[in-house]
């Protein structure tokens, strides 16, 4: 799971940093078990975030 977030309360409020955000993860099942399916899937996020 990848979870990407924007903090509301940095963009709008205090240090009003416009792009502030947050991204976390967690390896789970097939994906914490098996190379192969953890490699594939962040191949496939890796490419997509790559402007596909």
């Amino acid at each position: 799971m990848i979870c990407e977030a924007r903090h509301f309360c940095m963009m709008m409020r205090g240090v009003e940093k416009q792009h502030s955000g947050a991204m976390t993860s967690a390896m789970l099942g097939a994906f914490r078990d098996r190379k192969e399916t953890r490699d594939e899937f962040l191949s496939l996020v890796n490419h997509r975030g790559n402007g596909y």
